[in-house]
């Protein structure tokens, strides 16, 4: 997998956290490998200096407010947080996998069995979320990381409290994801409800089995009219036929039509004991089967095959040299793929594709899994900005860090040697 080392003027460490090395950006903030003191791995996000005002300072802390009420073992952990320093910052647990979005689009559509592990572990961590009295509102492929230990939802910044009808969005601005949002969202109803969340969580299951989503269009514009029009079926092509009843209820048009949390729950259980298999041995398969996945992309690109390309590097707010697994000896940390935010400036209501910022890929050795699926049969239009590769060049020199920045920062050996080698295959790469 690949990553990029820390540019001049990124910043060492964060509260107590020493910044390793970039593992992706969105249009809001950068996010940083971070480890603690005690070498406990981390995922930094920061605000970038020049969005940082009042507003973005504002939201920031309401993201840290909401992630300190949330907890739950499908839920990436909050770890630290200071919104009111001069560069605001958000540490959380570092899940070392790739997004849903990531694993499809190079892997293939996830077996009905799998997808049906995936949707009752998803389900039961949003019922604990809303046991909590919280939405998560901006659930979507790139939301959900496939870690070693199993799946984890992430980037709960849009989250809100269940019975608050107010927010920092302005009048007839809907804040979320067209592609896996729900029709009632969309159209700007307040207060919402569970139900939003079902909704995505149908649309994510649809696309894990399929590989597209319920509504596809070139733009913003026309996937927000597709999800709201009341006329226009969800598309279900390609879905298995023992998922089709539950992505149907799910996506229904009407928030009181689709089921509860608890009976999607029931469902999924239903399809994976219908193929004569309990649910634990589904969730171990679909475990391995993602965390197989990713070790095969290591051992491809260390080995130089080019039918098992690495995953894509990460965006990054200014040109750097890309370091692949063959420049290291043990994998790094991986990026995750991130959305510019894009503003539709419609009338009534406004659309805003959020800002993602998460980790990346793992390399865990799984011995018991299944093989590789099929490659995805199509690349689908999810209406937002598409994600354009970091150019490799760097400028021709590269200022040095002050000595007075320079300071004894506490390592774990593992973080040294990972630290050690970006540098040394970050310099064997620049140009000069």
């Amino acid at each position: 997998m690949q990553t990029t080392p820390l540019n001049p003027e990124d910043p060492l460490s964060l509260g107590d956290f020493e910044l390793l090395g970039r593992i992706g950006h969105g249009g809001m903030g950068q996010v940083f490998l971070g480890e603690s003191p005690g070498g406990e791995p981390a995922a930094v996000k920061v605000i970038k200096p020049s969005v940082v005002d009042s507003e973005s300072r504002q939201r920031f802390a309401q993201e840290i407010e909401v992630l300190k009420t949330i907890w739950g073992p499908r839920i990436a952990a909050f770890l630290g947080a200071d919104a009111e320093t001069g560069q605001p910052w958000l540490a959380t647990e570092y899940v070392d996998g790739p997004d849903l979005a990531r694993h499809v689009k190079t892997q293939g559509p996830l077996p009905s069995v799998l997808t049906a592990a995936l949707g009752a572990i998803l389900a039961e961590a949003l019922s604990a979320v809303h046991t909590q009295g919280l939405l998560h509102r901006d659930l979507k492929p790139a939301n959900v990381l496939l870690g070693p230990n199993g799946p984890k939802i992430i980037d709960f910044g849009l989250a809100a409290f269940t019975e608050s009808s107010s927010s920092l969005t302005a009048p007839h601005q809907v804040v979320g994801t067209p592609i896996c949002m729900a029709p009632e969202q969309a159209a700007g109803v307040k207060p919402l409800t569970a139900a939003v969340d079902v909704y995505a969580l149908g649309a994510m299951l649809l696309f894990a089995a399929t590989g597209h989503y319920p509504h596809e269009a070139a733009t913003p514009y026309m996937v927000f009219h597709l999800v709201t029009d009341p006329g226009t079926a969800p598309d279900l092509s390609g879905a298995p036929s023992e998922l089709l009843p539950l992505l149907t209820g799910m996506l229904a048009q009407n928030a009181e039509d689709r089921p509860s949390l608890a009976e999607v729950v029931q469902q999924c259980r239903s399809v994976i004991e219908a193929q004569g298999m309990k649910i634990a041995q589904a969730r171990r398969r679909l475990t391995a089967h993602t965390a197989h996945t990713a070790g095969q992309r290591h051992k491809a690109a260390s080995a130089g095959d080019s039918t098992l390309s690495p995953w894509p590097a990460p965006m990054s707010d200014t040109p750097g040299t890309e370091i692949t697994p063959a420049d290291l000896d043990t994998p790094a940390p991986s990026d995750a793929p991130t959305h510019s935010p894009t503003v539709v400036d419609a009338p009534s209501p406004t659309v805003i594709d959020t800002v993602v910022d998460a980790p990346g890929p793992a390399d865990p050795a799984v011995q018991d899994a299944p093989g590789p699926l099929p490659p995805v049969r199509r690349d689908p239009s999810d209406g937002s900005r598409r994600e354009q590769p970091a150019p490799d060049r760097r400028p021709p020199t590269a200022p040095k860090r002050p000595k007075e920045a320079t300071h004894t920062l506490r390592h774990s050996v593992q973080a040294r040697r990972t630290a050690e080698r970006l540098r040394a295959a970050y310099a064997a790469k620049a140009p000069f």
